[in-house]
Order: structure tokens, then sequence, then C-alpha cells
């Protein structure tokens, strides 16, 4: 057996097996996700993450593309109890280090109990204990990768032609699904670079601004966040995961790391107008403390962090789940239909005009 190192903060220093050779760096997060390893693998939210699966045995189905978020591995390197021989070759074509027979379960219970952590990672013929503590030197928190949407968003605007409604999609990191989810619902979308300007969102003229999800701080997303300033008011707003933090952050709210984050697929979250509790799909590191000029519509079960924040008044519909799942439960779907009734009361005013 190949060995394989994980050096994590505080001195740790795990052993396990190679399954993808290769050294990585990244913060150390888990999921308690059972399904959906392929979704999750291609997850833009996890950049700079490495990325560790509670569930005993990941590929148990496969690899399939047409499941992927994305059009690559995003984590930096990946850690499980073990990974099947599908999954490990996919990880090691990608160039993602991977190994797998470690007791995951004392992996999860560190990082509850001390938060996400800084991680270096060894693994294949040429591995040592040394070499995954190198990496673990050079490893960044989260809020120093200042410009980590570069990382993850497309550099120029890409069109997706479906239906009446023009959205303007900002991707800081966007899941597929979201524009498959707008699309399917008689939404146009035009997806624009996480550093776009207000002229370029007036390009496109649309109906609605979307900001998506994405990974780290959303202290560093400045562009986007002048985008809420510019527009608030005058256009729809609506946003997922980071997207909610952007947006409250811009209108007067504020925003604090987690211990150890929102990642699973089963997070329940009520409603506080009708009292109702969905089961979601969350892959975050970042929470709203304060909505600011915003009202706080929804929260998290387990810790009463804001899941849902709305303003009739300015128009802004956030999510701080993933509605759109993949994977995960659908018990949320309907938020995209609220968002295209919001953009319709645009087009509505801009006929009557």
């Amino acid at each position: 057996m190949t060995e394989a190192y994980v050096a994590i903060e505080g001195g740790i220093v795990l052993t396990g097996r190679s399954r993808a050779p290769g050294t990585a760096r990244g913060e150390l997060v888990f999921t308690t996700a059972y399904t959906g390893y392929e979704e999750s693998l291609t997850d833009p939210s996890y950049a700079q993450q490495i990325l560790t699966f509670s569930y005993p045995l990941i590929g148990n189905y496969g690899v399939r593309d047409e499941r992927f978020e994305s059009s690559h591995v995003q984590p930096t390197a990946v850690l499980a109890r073990e990974l099947t021989d599908d999954v490990a070759e996919w990880l090691t074509e990608a160039g993602v280090p991977a190994l797998d027979r470690l007791d995951t379960r004392d992996v999860v219970t560190e990082l509850r109990e001390e938060g996400a952590m800084k991680c270096g990672i060894a693994a294949g013929p040429d591995a040592s204990p040394e070499a995954a503590r190198e990496q673990l030197e050079q490893c960044k928190g989260m809020s120093e990768h200042v410009d980590i949407g570069a990382d993850v968003s497309v550099t120029e605007p890409v069109r997706h032609e479906g239906g009446e409604y023009e959205i303007a999609l900002i991707d800081c990191g966007a899941k597929g699904s979201i524009v498959s989810s707008l699309l399917d619902r008689g939404a146009s979308v035009t997806v624009l670079p996480y550093d776009a300007t207000p002229d370029d969102v007036r390009e496109v003229d649309p109906d609605l601004l979307f900001l998506s999800n994405g990974p780290g701080d959303p202290a560093n997303f400045d562009a986007a966040q002048e985008l809420v300033d510019t527009f608030v008011g005058d256009l729809p707003i609506a946003g997922i995961c980071l997207g909610q933090q952007v947006v409250a952050r811009a209108l007067g709210g504020s925003t604090e790391k987690m211990a150890f984050g929102h990642r699973g697929v089963n997070q329940p979250v009520r409603d506080l107008d009708s009292d109702r509790v969905v089961m979601t799909t969350q892959n975050h590191g970042y929470a709203v403390t304060e909505p600011g000029e915003l009202d706080v519509t929804q929260i998290n079960v387990n810790d009463d962090t804001p899941e849902g924040l709305e303003s009739d008044d300015l128009g802004v519909l956030t999510r701080q789940y993933h509605p759109e799942a993949n994977p995960g439960p659908h018990d949320s779907l309907d938020f995209f239909d609220d968002v295209l009734e919001l953009a319709g009361t645009t087009r509505v005013a801009a006929t009557a005009d």
C-alpha cells in the first residue's frame, strides 16, 4: 500500500492510503452528504478546500459527467473512509490528490470540536509526513484568498437563451443547476464574471440581478457588492449562498466565519411565516449575522442562523441554502418560481411605462 499523509493544524498527522497522487493544501472541511459525490466534487464553493466525506463509501454508483456542477473537480484534495476505483481514477486524471482508509469519524469529530482547520496533503510514492507539513505551512485561511472569484468565475459573458425573462447572473462560482433551474422556468440567463461592472449589467438590460453561490469570504467580493449598491430599489435582486451574504453586506448587514459551516443534504430550515420545516442542501462556511435592511424570513433549526432574507420594498429575495439541491432534497425548488415572479414585476412595470 502506498501511504499518504494529512497534516492538520495543531500538529496532527494522519496516515492513509494514496488513491490519487500529489500534494495539496487548503481548509479542511466535511460534508454529511451520503449521495451526490459527483455534484459535491464539482461544486465551485469547495475551491481552496480539502473535502472530507463523512459517509464511509464514496463512488458506489460510478462517475457520470452529466451530473457535474462545473467543468472540473473543485476541492484541492479529497479524504474518505473508502473511495472506489472509479472515483480514484477520476481524481487521478483531474490531478486532485486523494486518500482513503482514514477514520473519517475522528476527522469529523475533530472539525466539529475545533472548527475548520488548515491542512496539508501528500500522497503517492514520494509522499512523506514532512511533505504534508510543508503544504500545511504554506496554507492560507479562506479570508486570505482575496481574489478567489477569479478561480471559479467565467471570464466573459455567457448567454443561455430561454424565455421572456432576462436574468443577469453574477458568477461568483455558480453551480450549473442554478442556471438550468432558471432556464427550465422560462428565463434567459446571461452569466457575467464575478467582477462585472454596473455597465456590464446594463448591457444585458435584465429583469432581475442574481448573485450566485461561491467560495470564500463574502467580504472579498467587492464588485458584486457594488452591483447590489447600484441597482437595489431599481432592479429586483436574488441570491443564493454567498449571494445572500454579499447582498446582506451591501444593505448594511454583516457576516462572519462559522466554526465548521453547513455542508450536507439534510439541513432543516424553518419558515417563520408558515412554521413549515424543509430539508435543504447547504455548502457554506460563512453566515449572515446581521441582516441590515432585510427581514429574516427563514432560520436554520439547528443553530438559528439566517437562511432566508427578503424585502418587499426593495425587491430582494435570498436563500442561504441551495434550492436547486443536486445533490439533495427538492423541498425548496419553488424559490425559483418566486424569483421569476419577482423578475416579472420588472417586466410588467416596463410594459406599463
